[in-house]
């Protein structure tokens, strides 16, 4: 058990039977009555979003997540397959449940795996991925006054916004928080 007092981002908890993580939170002392926090929960199945307010001090039960290495090894169809580092058990996975994360896997590549009772409920990618250039269309010459933008497709399929300068086969580093462009390498 965790007491409301101890909220943090991201932590996972258990109510009524459902794991929700924590979005956000704010502790609040009206002027009259008990304090209570206010928070903004995930639900980690459906993925529906939903407010609830607890009195400050309450006790709610706290998820232990597991957080394990897999390496991505190839895409057979629409799933995705991960072996297990230690054990080297072999684990599916599909596009609805790796989410955006399907956008920045690369074959080999190393990614950890969330899981509560031994069951799959979240992936953790790095903040950062280096992915190559498959297809960007050439630059024009005096195509805009300063600082354009173009669209390239990466090798995962993912699209990109770059500058103008960015061409087929470069390396890009990417940030997988917001899929936006950092730089070139």
């Amino acid at each position: 058990m965790i007491s409301t007092n101890d909220f943090s981002t991201g932590i996972t908890i258990e109510l009524d039977g459902e794991l929700y993580k924590v979005i956000d939170y704010e502790h609040t002392k009206p002027g009259k009555g008990g304090a209570y926090i206010q928070t903004e929960l995930k639900n980690v199945d459906t993925g529906a979003t939903t407010t609830k307010r607890f009195k400050s001090g309450e006790k709610v039960k706290q998820a232990y997540i597991d957080t394990r290495p897999y390496q991505y090894l190839y895409r057979d169809g629409n799933e995705y397959v991960f072996m297990d580092n230690d054990t080297y058990e072999q684990v599916n996975l599909t596009e609805d449940e790796l989410g955006r994360a399907t956008n920045y896997l690369k074959e080999n590549q190393e990614i950890k795996l969330e899981l509560y009772e031994e069951r799959i409920i979240g992936v953790q990618i790095p903040n950062s991925v280096e992915l190559a250039v498959a297809s960007a269309p050439p630059a024009i010459k005096g195509d805009t006054v300063s600082g354009g933008t173009k669209q390239v497709e990466l090798e995962t399929g993912a699209k990109v916004k770059v500058p103008l300068f960015i061409e087929e086969g470069d390396i890009l580093k990417i940030d997988t928080r917001s899929g936006e462009y950092i730089e070139r390498v």
